[in-house]
Formats: C-alpha cells, sequence, structure tokens
C-alpha cells in the first residue's frame, strides 16, 4: 500500500513534538510491515526510511498528493475536496461547533466520545529508542512533563502536591522565570527546572524519577508524557479528567482532584512495581501496535465504507465542565 502522511509541521522532532514523533513512528513501522510511505510535511525534514515532500502552504493540498498514493492520512482537519481515499486523524481538543470528515480518528475513547464518535487509535512509540531500561537505578524526584506555561497542564498543583508530600519535583517543559505566566518565579529550591529537553537528556531525567505528577485541568486527549514516564517505571499521579481515567489504572498509577489524596498516594509510592508499569506501556502503547490498528481503518476506507455512522462534532455539553483541583 501506498500511504501519504500529511503534516503542516518539520519532522523528525528534536524535542517535545507529540503529534511529529507519533507519525514519525507510524511511519516508520509502516515501512516495516512492507508499506512505502510519503511525507508531505514542511520543508527542511529528513528520513531515512520513507519519501519526503515538502508541503507548499499556497497550494492547494490535493495538488501535491503523490498519484501513486493509495490513501492519505492527514494530521489536521481538511475542508478542501481531496480525490484520493483519506483519514484524518485529530491530535487536539476542538472548539465548539467544530465538525470533521467522516473518516476521522481520535486519539482515545473519551477524545473520540467528546465529539460524539467510537473512532479512535491510541498512540504508540518506538520503545527501542529509549535506551536500555534500568529499572533499579536510583529514584530521586517526582517529575512533571509537560509545557509549564499552559495552565491546563496545571504545574502549580504539581508544585503543591510534592510541597504536601515533601518530596522534590523536576520540572520537564518550564522554567524557573516565567513571564508567559505572568511574573512567575519559583524560588522553591525543591523543584528544578529543566526547560524543553528531548532526547537522551529526557531520558536520563525520567530514569532517575519515581513518578509523574500530572494534575491537569482539561481533558487530555492522549497524553504521551503518560505512556513515556510509564515505560521508565514511573507511575502517574493525577486528575481524572480525559484520557487519563482509561490509560492509567490501579497498577500503574493514582488519579484524584485533591492534592491531599495525591499527596498520600505518592507516600507510598513502594507499593508501585515498575516492571509491570513498564511492560504494561510497552505492550499496549507500541508503535506497532498503533500501525496495526490505523492500517484496518484504511482497509474499511478503501472498500468503501466510513468509519463514523455521520460526521464527528464538538459536544458542547460534554466538553464543558468544571476541573476540579483543590
Amino acid at each position: 500500500m501506498n500511504i501519504t502522511i500529511v503534516n503542516p509541521s518539520k519532522i523528525p522532532a528534536l524535542l517535545y513534538g507529540g503529534t511529529e514523533r507519533v507519525i514519525w513512528y507510524l511511519g516508520k513501522d509502516m515501512a516495516k510491515l512492507g508499506h512505502k510511505v510519503t511525507y508531505l510535511v514542511a520543508a527542511g525534514s529528513v528520513c531515512d526510511f520513507a519519501n519526503v515532500r515538502a508541503l507548499n502552504n499556497q497550494l492547494p493540498l490535493n495538488e501535491q498528493i503523490p498519484e501513486n498514493t493509495d490513501i492519505v492520512h492527514f494530521n489536521f482537519p481538511v475542508n478542501e475536496k481531496i480525490s484520493k481515499p483519506f483519514v484524518t486523524t485529530i491530535h487536539g481538543n476542538s472548539s465548539s461547533g467544530q465538525e470533521f470528515d467522516i473518516n476521522t480518528i481520535f486519539v482515545s475513547k473519551n477524545h473520540a466520545e467528546r465529539h460524539n464518535s467510537t473512532s479512535y487509535v491510541y498512540n504508540g512509540l518506538d520503545w527501542d529508542d529509549y535506551g536500555k531500561l534500568d529499572l533499579n537505578k536510583e529514584r530521586i524526584y517526582f517529575h512533571f512533563l509537560a509545557n509549564a506555561a499552559w495552565k491546563v497542564k496545571n504545574l502549580k498543583g504539581a508544585m503543591k502536591i510534592c510541597s504536601l508530600a515533601n518530596e522534590k519535583l523536576a520540572v520537564l517543559g518550564g522554567n524557573r522565570l516565567n513571564f508567559k505566566m505572568g511574573f512567575r518565579l519559583t524560588l522553591n529550591t525543591d523543584i528544578k527546572f529543566y526547560g524543553m529537553v528531548g532526547g537522551e537528556k529526557k531520558m536520563e531525567l525520567l530514569s532517575k524519577s519515581k513518578g509523574l505528577i500530572f494534575p491537569v485541568l482539561w481533558d487530555e486527549p492522549f497524553g504521551l508524557a503518560l505512556i513515556e514516564s510509564m515505560y521508565f517505571g514511573c507511575p502517574v499521579f493525577g486528575t481524572p479528567y480525559g484520557a487519563l481515567s482509561e490509560i492509567v489504572n490501579n497498577e500503574s498509577g493514582f488519579l484524584s482532584d485533591k492534592a491531599d489524596d495525591i499527596a498520600e498516594a505518592i507516600k507510598n509510592i513502594d507499593t508501585f512495581d515498575r516492571k509491570i508499569i513498564s511492560d504494561y506501556a510497552v505492550e499496549n502503547f507500541n508503535s506497532k501496535r498503533m500501525a496495526i490498528e490505523y492500517l484496518k481503518r484504511y482497509e474499511i476506507v478503501l472498500s468503501g465504507k466510513t468509519l463514523n455512522e455521520t460526521k464527528p462534532i464538538y459536544n458542547q455539553e460534554l466538553n464543558q465542565k468544571i476541573f476540579k483541583f483543590s
């Protein structure tokens, strides 16, 4: 099968790049399964296992799709007419009233339900790229892994939890002095900021962590930070919003909307089995499994059927809620 994967950003991702990493591993595993992959992505992208074409924002998308394409996989909503069969993955949360193509795929069950859909595929990563595991390495601190300037990720809540539990916190994705959230200078010396990290630096930091503190204040669509942390044997301590309730089970973490309850749970960190947590991530959220699930969706579309009975649409009732954290 000739598969064209389209996204307006550059690959490969050098630091965070959630969607970029997902489509990179998707294409890589498609190639391993014997399919031919073309990326239609931002200029400057490079790839050693697939063809790369530079996306031109001044031209219609339909004119840029290779003629030999069997199916196109968009990773953003497309409003123009596309002559080839295609699917669309929505990676983030949408806005009120937004309607999507009938062959749209979401990234978790909760994400799909909030758009009146049952069509979803979990993200997966190639764990071979994450280095050799040492689950017996000394664990020094807990970590926060997200863009700290984004209020819905709730770094303030993560700091509160660690303070209540008298634990150190490593912040991956933020700085001690932050102007984007208003003038914020964190003076607590038990909190160390590492900025935006990736590659070996991020893996080294995760391998020394006791667990992920993730008290988000929105419906998380999926959360790569969850499965990356689990791979390193880190249980997840967060809020029960969005996909967290379906990804984090009793063996891999603890969820609550109360800081006191989460702080009490992390005091019992030794009750979690790091190998069970890591094995759970490897088995359920790997890129080969993701690729196989997408292939099933491609085949449905190529057979002339649709992935949804009706066009998915933002469900205002399911999306508008009060996110509690105290």
